[in-house]
């Protein structure tokens, strides 16, 4: 009643299955060393983060743009050499990139990974609305490079059907070429028109 509509960016609405717990199932699809997996224990990520500079964590997050599962192996979190440049993406300046990195290295990084840590609470809480639907319209936009777009299952949920299913006033979902998970930031004029 309080919502007019809704216009999402690169996550599309999933209803929750009663039966999988959302940090489990990650681990149990992608492995141990998945990025949400990896983030749960409180002050383990944290620290490896610090070993290479929360900065440095930060670009190599932002500048993700593989359209496959993020892996944070212990000892080798990006799967490159440390000492490697990062190569920005077109979309992130250097003086974005430093104050980004400047911000976390003030504040840590905790509260954004606690987003990630709150999954499974979110999914608890969520329970009385498992099979509610969003009767409101909705438009989404993802980008192809994004790696929930190539998650196993997620184009054909988007394009045969379940998302108009679980969101019956879904006007449109779209694709939108040689974008990654930053949409918002990587083509910000072309979201803005939509």
């Amino acid at each position: 009643d309080r919502v007019k509509a809704l216009f999402n960016l690169s996550v599309p609405f999933i209803p929750y299955d009663p039966r999988f717990k959302p940090v489990e199932t990650w681990k149990a699809f992608y492995g141990k060393d998945h990025y949400i997996v990896r983030f749960q224990e409180p002050g383990v990520i944290e620290a490896e983060f610090a070993e290479i500079g929360v900065g440095r964590a930060v670009l190599e997050l932002l500048s993700y743009r593989v359209p496959n599962p993020l892996y944070l192996p212990k000892g080798n979190l990006f799967g490159h050499p440390l000492d490697s440049p990062v190569n920005l993406p077109p979309w992130l300046s250097e003086k974005d990139a430093d104050y980004y990195a400047t911000q976390f290295q003030i504040t840590g990084i905790t509260g954004a990974l606690n987003y990630y840590r709150n999954f499974d609470r979110n999914w608890e809480l969520s329970a009385p609305w498992w099979k509610s639907q969003i009767k409101v319209p909705v438009k989404f936009a993802m980008g192809d490079l994004d790696l929930v777009y190539t998650m196993p299952g997620m184009k054909d949920y988007i394009h045969n059907g379940g998302f108009k299913r679980d969101v019956p006033f879904l006007e449109e979902a779209l694709v939108i070429n040689g974008v990654s998970h930053w949409i918002h930031q990587e083509i910000p004029d072309q979201i803005n028109q939509l």
